[in-house]
């Protein structure tokens, strides 16, 4: 069985900073794509940031220069450093697991199949 767990999420103050994990157990995700989605009330799920096998990785706009996603093969744990926080970024983040599409050479996409629960985000002004 798949599951993701995520972990690190709390209250910090404009200008701090949080590290989420997500831990990874039943999947190799050494070979799949990981990635962070974030979803604020009444707005639309929005990808953060991901990671793929080859180890480059990709990340939203809103995000660039601040938040560094990584991973640890051997704790099978994928990591979402997120530093100079703003309040935008409250939100519940999500972390997600699944292969390249077929047309990851046109589209650079990833088929997410495996989610974690979530957890909550707050940047406080």
């Amino acid at each position: 069985q798949v599951r993701l767990v995520e972990s690190g999420g709390g209250s910090v103050q404009a200008g701090g900073s949080l590290r989420l994990s997500c831990e990874v157990s039943g999947y190799s995700h050494s070979s799949s794509c990981m990635a962070w989605f974030r979803q604020a009330p009444g707005k639309e799920r929005e990808g953060v940031a991901r990671i793929i096998p080859e180890g480059r990785s990709y990340y939203g706009d809103s995000v660039k220069g601040r938040f560094t996603i990584s991973q640890d093969n051997a704790r099978n744990t994928v990591y979402l450093q997120m530093n100079s926080l703003i309040p935008e970024d409250t939100a519940m983040y999500y972390c997600a697991a699944g292969p390249k599409t077929m047309d990851w050479v046109l589209t650079r996409t990833c088929q997410y199949n495996y989610w974690g629960q979530g957890t909550q985000v707050t940047v406080s002004s």
